[in-house]
């Protein structure tokens, strides 16, 4: 099977900005563009393939016709579905403070996966910041209690943020992205998401927006955030670039490549290839590209190339 060029899916939530639009390039006719969905295949989002003897198709369906296990490897049959969402995100705002639940809980409530996700920095503002855990441990009913008394800001871990941070937010980590964030989001395949906090905002509708106390509480890990603020790995110098581990675990494998020339990459049995371009341009397997390109390469594709002047975000699962 080919490598899939992909089109992004664009959301235009209140807090977006102009900066996929302005670095990225993309054309899109919402305003402002909070996000683009790079690897989609939900319900509320599926990436459509661009060129090639899928063009217009969506990956899903895509995947459905050349059979799952072929195309998005052994290891996705570990998941009831195609198991990665990844995305760009542009906060011009501060997003609201949220929290994902686990997959026992969204299952049983939601219907669908949890949400662990990773967010790693593209580019950030002087005085930009992120909302990562609590600062000490608390009780839920002190948490629900902060909600209700507009003091929960008082409890949450605020930290500076920088390009290159890497953020491991495990399922039930309140957080949230403050205004000058450029984020790439690697996340499990869901959108099930309990806002606690949303600064007085209005909708479009003029109506505050909807929080989800309860929820929020019941799946929330009232304590400090347990993982480090950083890339899991060192960077690490290749034929042809630099690479450097971001985030491995059960869900997925992630490795940020900064290529100078060529780069050798292979996909196997076990999982498909995404790759996210971030910076430059180049090609792949003669395949041009340049920032803001999303391609899916199949499982059992084999060894490919990648070369020009780029960085690039590869997930695997």
């Amino acid at each position: 099977m080919e490598i899939l060029k992909l089109k992004p899916v664009f959301k235009d939530y209140i807090w977006g900005g102009t900066r996929l639009r302005d670095d990225f390039g993309f054309k899109c006719d919402i305003e402002p563009i909070a996000e683009g969905w790079m690897l989609a295949c939900h319900k509320d989002g599926k990436s459509i393939v661009d060129g090639g003897k899928y063009d217009k198709c969506s990956l899903e369906d895509v995947i459905e016709k050349c059979g799952k296990k072929e195309t998005a490897g052994t290891n996705s049959s570990a998941f009831p579905y195609f198991p990665v969402l990844i995305k760009l995100i542009d906060a011009r705002d501060n997003l609201s403070i949220q929290v994902h639940p686990d997959n026992e809980y969204a299952e049983r409530v939601e219907h669908e996966f949890g949400k662990t996700e990773i967010w790693y920095v593209l580019d950030a503002a002087e005085d930009a910041k992120l909302i990562y855990g609590f600062k000490e441990k608390i009780s839920s009913q002190e948490f629900r209690t902060a909600i209700e008394n507009n003091t929960l800001l008082d409890v949450l871990n605020v930290v500076n943020v920088k390009k290159g941070d890497l953020f491991f937010i495990e399922a039930g980590t309140v957080h949230a992205i403050g205004k000058g964030a450029l984020i790439a989001e690697i996340q499990q395949n869901s959108n099930s998401t309990y806002r606690v906090y949303d600064y007085g905002r209005v909708g479009k509708d003029g109506k505050p927006r909807e929080l989800h106390i309860d929820k929020a509480v019941d799946v929330s890990v009232t304590e400090p955030a347990k993982y480090e603020i950083r890339p899991f790995g060192k960077p690490e110098e290749i034929s042809g670039g630099i690479r450097l581990l971001l985030t491995e675990c059960k869900l997925f494998t992630v490795y940020h490549y900064d290529i100078h020339s060529e780069i050798g990459l292979e996909t196997d049995e076990k999982s498909f290839h995404h790759i996210l371009v971030t910076e430059g341009s180049g090609y792949i397997n003669g395949i041009a590209f340049k920032k803001g390109d999303s391609f899916f390469i199949p499982a059992n594709y084999g060894k490919y190339k990648v070369n020009g002047k780029a960085e690039i975000i590869v997930t695997n699962i």
